[in-house]
């Protein structure tokens, strides 16, 4: 099992930035990858950005690209979503998630989410 608790939402301006916080606790040694996923009102949940445990190898959605940053700690077992640039479509509850087995489809645990509000 593992434990997913994200944190660093809020309500900002457009051009503003936040940054997310992810923590990871349990079987976290068994973590392949970590991916930042959003839910927009009346929208399905999105992926935005997803890191490699061990490479660091990064994606990103495109409409993300250039303006957030995932990383991770490896010591603190914490993954981050440095969000710059927001805009109001960027509205939107995010969600980590861990997958702890590449060899199946989809992501084994998920955090409760954290709202994102960005105003013009």
């Amino acid at each position: 099992q593992v434990q997913l608790v994200e944190s660093g939402g809020g309500a900002v301006q457009a051009g503003d930035s936040l940054r997310l916080s992810c923590a990871a606790s349990g079987r976290t040694f068994s973590t392949f990858s970590m991916g930042w996923f959003r839910q927009r009102p009346g929208k399905e949940r999105d992926p935005v950005a997803a890191i490699i445990w061990l490479t660091a190898y990064t994606y990103y959605a495109d409409s993300v690209k250039g303006r957030f940053t995932i990383s991770r700690d490896n010591a603190n077992n914490t993954v981050y979503l440095q969000m710059n640039s927001l805009k109001p479509e960027d509205t939107a509850v995010y969600y980590c998630a861990a997958d702890l087995d590449p060899g199946s489809p989809g992501y084994d645990y998920w955090g409760q989410g954290t709202q994102v509000t960005v105003s013009s």
